[in-house]
This record gives structure tokens, C-alpha cells and sequence, in this order.
């Protein structure tokens, strides 16, 4: 029965084939199918797995997240991934508990987390800028005394997001409708694929993703002076 057991779960993880095979001659990725096979085998109450894609590449990364998730919607019983990956927590998690220096600092759906992060940790994980201030009537006044246009700002302290998609980057002060314009300096560039990301200091601090090829036209690198902006209406408003 467990050999049959066995082999059932070989053909699930697609290994059936590597049955007699050593472990010395498997892939990282397969050891981690392996892995996950022996785990899931005598139907447990509670799984808790550890990283359980680290040190893979990245193409096996997101061929086996794909298999850990049909995996996980499967297994009836409570299950915990404990992970440093916001990618793999939210592709693979239905809630999130995010832990920051050892303390819990936010719970919720992956959707809650992204739309109202309560920290900049958070807010760094999945990738959006935060600002907290007051509210006063259409705008945020932020600790510093600058003012940030947002449509739905009314009263009271809050946070607002601006996903770094809306955030403009131009050479010279841009002309036409956006409320929110500021000078500032780059100070960090991430290319990741057709995308860059691009940290910008100044009165507000914010991260701008743009194309490659704006990036290039535009001939920005580390230290260059720019302007940013974004309108009114691409600021998220929630209380504190």
C-alpha cells in the first residue's frame, strides 16, 4: 500500500519516471517536487513549509509555483508557507501575515495588503509608495509641510498610495493637467525586463516604473535631476 501510496504521488509531482532514481541524480527542482511529494503523502492536518522554492532558477521557480499552488488548493487541511518572496506569498497564499522585525505589523487578503499596506515595509514588499499625513479637503499635508493633491482626501490622518505605474518622470517641469509635480534626484534605477524602476529623492520620495525605452530616451541614470508627477485621482486614501 505505501509503495503504491508512493508511486501515486510521483505521478501527481510528474516523477514517475525517476521512481528508481538516486537523489544525486535529480535536479534542484525535482528534489524540491520530492520534497513536497513526501510531505503531502500521509494526508497531514497541518503543513507548514519553509522557502520552499528557494535556491531554484528562475524558470523552475515558476514551473514548480504553479504545481505548489494546484497542490495547496487541493490539500484540505490548514497550510503555512513562511516566505521572504512577496511574489510567491501572494500567488500562493489566500491570507498574508507579514512579520517585520519580529512583530506582526499586517494581516489580510494579498488584494488588502497591496491596496492599504500600513507601514513602509509593507509597502515596499509589494511595491507601491506610501505617504501618510492629514487629510484637508482635496489634499494630504504631509510631516513635512508639502502638500499632495489627492480626489479623496477629506479629513483626518491617513495614508494615500500612488502606484509607481502613475508616477510620470520627465527632464524639465512637465506643462498640462497633473496637481502633483516636484524636482527631484535619481537615485537608484531596477531593470526588470521591459520595465525599470526608478527611485527618485527629493521634497517626496517615490518610485516610478517606466518602459525601457522611456527610460532610454529620457537618458536617465543614478543622479540625475528630474521632475515627477502624478495626478489627483492615482492617489489611494485610507485611514490610518
Amino acid at each position: 500500500l505505501a509503495c503504491q501510496k508512493s508511486h501515486e504521488w510521483l505521478e501527481r509531482v510528474g516523477l514517475a519516471a525517476y521512481a528508481a532514481a538516486r537523489p544525486t541524480e535529480l535536479s534542484g527542482g525535482q528534489r524540491q517536487r520530492i520534497a513536497l511529494a513526501r510531505a503531502l503523502a500521509p494526508n497531514p492536518r497541518l503543513l507548514l513549509m519553509d522557502e520552499p522554492l528557494a535556491a531554484l532558477d528562475v524558470s523552475t521557480r515558476a514551473e514548480l509555483r504553479r504545481q505548489l499552488k494546484r497542490h495547496l488548493l487541493a490539500f484540505p487541511g490548514l497550510r503555512l508557507v513562511v516566505t521572504h518572496d512577496p511574489l510567491e506569498a501572494a500567488a500562493l497564499a489566500d491570507r498574508l501575515v507579514v512579520i517585520e522585525g519580529g512583530s506582526l505589523v499586517q494581516t489580510g487578503t494579498p488584494a488588502e495588503i497591496t491596496e492599504r499596506p500600513r507601514s513602509q515595509y509593507v509597502a515596499d514588499l509589494v511595491g507601491i509608495n506610501l505617504l501618510k499625513g492629514r487629510a484637508e479637503r482635496g489634499a494630504i499635508r504631509m510631516d513635512g509641510g508639502s502638500m499632495v493633491a489627492a480626489a479623496g482626501a477629506e479629513a483626518g490622518e491617513v495614508f494615500a498610495t500612488v502606484h509607481p505605474r502613475a508616477v510620470s518622470v520627465h527632464r524639465h517641469r512637465p506643462e498640462g493637467s497633473p496637481r502633483n509635480v516636484w524636482p527631484g534626484r535619481v537615485s537608484g534605477i531596477e531593470r526588470i525586463g521591459d520595465r525599470a524602476r526608478v527611485r527618485i529623492e527629493g521634497q517626496i520620495r517615490m518610485v516610478a516604473e517606466v518602459t525601457t525605452s522611456a527610460l532610454n530616451e529620457l537618458a536617465l541614470d543614478e543622479g540625475g535631476e528630474v521632475w515627477l508627477s502624478f495626478k489627483a485621482t492615482d492617489v489611494g486614501v485610507y485611514p490610518v
